[in-house]
């Protein structure tokens, strides 16, 4: 099991907003240089706070990479002034590309996959594209729809050569993750996955975030998970799910897997958790006497 924890936090990620600049500066300490860290696109931010935030990163010695909603986006015009901006940043080369929350396109992209076939990605320096993966189905979605949207982005980034990578909906459950990334892989999609987690943070908060993207939360989960969802008042760490997640992987029926934290807790609290948890694994290669 220690080989499988060590090859899942290897080059883990994580995600923050524009707002968590200063939070990110107070974490990068705790922070392996290189890391992948997302930026949100989040409704109520300017571009220029998302701009802040990609600088930040890179200029930390991270990697980022800024979310594309495209149904967020109101027009061609508005996707190309955000890509050139990031380019000039030199912060466009890994994006993260997802049809976004709003049920009608603002404007002309109805989904991920018509932002990744506009051809404007690589014009604009992208070479990397991160598309989302809903083990546990979607709210508002069919599972033959994301199903479908799934092998088309797959297939598109295939035929453009553009490298890419699967990051899914964080969950509470081991189970139905790795049912559905065997699935992933019957398929035929071979691209990496990163699982989502959530960084550690108040139960409440978690329920919330739980119910608003339709992760389940029945009793048993959230005490396999280590909480309960009758005491709000703690808070929940992922040191079970991982624990959980690295006796059940198996590279050869899994494939690339790694982890991608969502920092419902802050991006300080997550990183320094994610250290702190590292260094109680025991190396690899040592064995419990009995």
């Amino acid at each position: 099991m220690q080989s499988a924890l060590n090859d899942l936090l290897n080059d883990f990620s994580l995600e923050m907003t524009g707002k968590d600049v200063g939070k990110l500066a107070e974490a990068r300490q705790a922070i392996p240089q290189g890391t992948r860290i997302n930026v949100t696109f989040l409704e109520n931010e300017e571009l220029r706070m998302r701009l802040e935030a990609a600088r930040a990163v890179r200029q930390s010695g991270f990697v980022p990479v800024p979310h594309i909603p495209a149904r967020r986006l109101r027009s061609q015009t508005m996707l190309e002034e955000f890509l050139a901006a990031l380019a000039a940043e030199g912060a466009s080369e890994s994006v993260f590309v997802v049809a976004g929350d709003p049920p009608v396109p603002l404007g002309p992209y109805e989904d991920a996959l018509a932002v990744i076939r506009s051809g404007l990605l690589q014009r604009y320096g992208v070479r990397d594209v991160g598309v989302s993966g809903y083990p546990e189905g979607h709210p508002a979605i069919s599972d033959a729809v994301l199903w479908s949207a799934l092998e088309g982005k797959a297939a598109t980034l295939a035929s453009l050569e553009l490298p890419g990578s699967v990051i899914t909906q964080f969950g509470f459950d081991v189970d139905p993750v790795l049912k559905w990334i065997q699935a992933v892989r019957e398929r035929g999609i071979a691209l990496p996955v990163r699982i989502g987690v959530p960084g550690p943070a108040g139960v409440r908060r978690l329920l919330t975030y739980a119910a608003r993207f339709g992760v389940g939360t029945s009793a048993g989960i959230a005490k396999k998970y280590g909480f309960s969802i009758t005491n709000l008042m703690g808070t929940a760490g992922p040191d079970r799910f991982i624990l959980a997640l690295a006796q059940a992987y198996d590279p050869q029926r899994h494939g690339d897997v790694k982890l991608h934290f969502y920092t419902f807790g802050g991006i300080k609290a997550t990183a320094e958790w994610i250290s702190q948890f590292r260094q109680k694994q025991p190396p690899a290669g040592d064995r419990a006497v009995a």
